[in-house]
């Protein structure tokens, strides 16, 4: 078989024979091929359990729009122009769009202008969290203070725009999660990020996951007034989207992604070659880790996971790499977590403890020295590699995940 992997902004081939390569099992979700806006005007048509944007805009002066950093792959130029149409018609003044950066770098100007859009950048201004004006507003029952971005607070109207998929810790993204992390001090973030430690807090978990219901409580103190979230195929289109009240639209999402997206398989692989999908999931190790988490639990003991990340920006956070260069000792890095949870260096332990389990190969700009250093062994051939190992044992079995999907094992 023929099998694409993409890697940034491009694809490249490699040939597994069909009787190598693991089956997956889905929920059989038939998808119906609408085109892009008749998705989104359907889903503004449609909100859950809310009034409709245009309603509870009218009356109102000023809106604040939450938008994904460059880190995620969510098209939100595709869908703001929409949105902004429902508040300009409702004679809503004054638009600004603020990216939900976290801990992420600052984008450049042109960067914003690539994210929004045309029509957005032109309508709208266009503004990047900052962790200096943040803001106490509350405390969540977990114990997590509350720290927001004033810009968020000043206007009348709160909408939060997000993709929806899963995430190795916080069940899902999408939803409040453009709040807490999006917006919230570093303060705020670590001190949610350190429940990832709760065997709860796991991918496709929702209502007892300790991360998510943490990230809910917080996001009630700033009040999200309405939600559009989208579900994108491999191919970043858009094939879904809900909106409308927190959490009730965000719960009717990650509803019609599990249909999509829920696989399995009943049988564990000798090899894993998975990719985050490309730019931007794989623009730094600290994004591609997720690709990791994502199939660790389909690799047999002792097996080896090719991750095809190309990782341009290198680790993407200080504090990651740092930890990182101590990976192949997991036993240290946990009793360091344990003493002080320190936001970055939660990734390095997940890392570190799935190498304890598999080998990990690193197709990437990394080179072999950093690669190694970190605990992973650099390929540079990976239809070399494969083909090497299946002239060592026919029967080799393989799973190919070429866009970070969550994947269970079922016993």
């Amino acid at each position: 078989m023929n099998l694409k992997i993409p890697y940034n902004k491009d694809v490249f081939h490699i040939v597994i024979s069909d009787k190598n390569l693991i089956g997956f099992k889905s929920r059989n979700f038939i998808l119906k091929q609408d085109n892009e806006e008749k998705i989104i005007l359907g889903a503004l048509s449609n909100p859950v359990n809310s009034a409709s944007l245009y309603e509870m805009a009218k009356g109102k002066k000023s809106a604040c729009i939450l938008a994904s950093d460059i880190t995620r792959p969510c098209p939100s130029y595709k869908f703001l122009p929409y949105l902004i149409e429902e508040l300009k018609r409702a004679d809503v003044d004054e638009i600004k769009i603020v990216f939900g950066l976290g801990i992420h770098r600052k984008h450049t100007r042109n960067e914003m202008k690539k994210l929004a859009g045309t029509y957005a950048a032109d309508n709208c201004r266009l503004i990047d969290f900052d962790s200096k004006r943040c803001k106490f507003v509350g405390r969540t029952s977990f114990g997590t203070p509350v720290e927001v971005d004033k810009e968020v607070m000043s206007s009348e109207l709160l909408i939060a725009t997000g993709n929806i998929e899963y995430h190795y810790f916080a069940g899902y993204s999408g939803g409040a999660k453009a709040v807490m992390p999006g917006v919230c001090s570093r303060n705020s973030i670590s001190a949610n990020h350190k429940m990832m430690l709760d065997n709860n807090s796991a991918l496709g978990r929702f209502e007892d996951n300790p991360v998510r219901q943490d990230i809910e409580e917080a996001a009630k103190f700033v009040h999200i007034d309405f939600i559009f979230n989208i579900i994108i195929n491999d191919e970043k289109k858009i094939v879904a989207a809900v909106c409308g009240k927190n959490n009730e639209a965000f719960k009717e999402g990650i509803k019609i992604y599990d249909s999509i997206y829920g696989i399995s398989t009943e049988e564990k692989a000798d090899i894993v070659i998975v990719s985050p999908g490309g730019c931007p999931k794989d623009i730094n190790l600290y994004q591609a880790q997720k690709a990791l988490e994502s199939v660790k639990d389909i690799a047999k003991e002792g097996g080896v996971v090719i991750l095809v990340a190309s990782c341009p920006e290198g680790f993407g956070e200080d504090v990651f790499e740092q930890w990182m260069y101590y990976a192949k000792d997991y036993e240290r890095l946990y009793r360091k977590i344990m003493k002080e949870f320190v936001l970055g260096g939660h990734k390095a332990v997940a890392v570190s403890k799935l190498l304890t389990g598999v080998k990990v190969l690193l197709y990437s700009e990394f080179d072999r020295d950093v690669t190694e250093r970190i605990g992973f062994e650099k390929i540079d051939d990976i239809q070399g590699y494969i083909d090497c190992q299946i002239s060592k044992n026919s029967d080799l079995r393989i799973a190919f995940v070429p866009n970070g999907r969550f994947i269970r094992f079922v016993n």
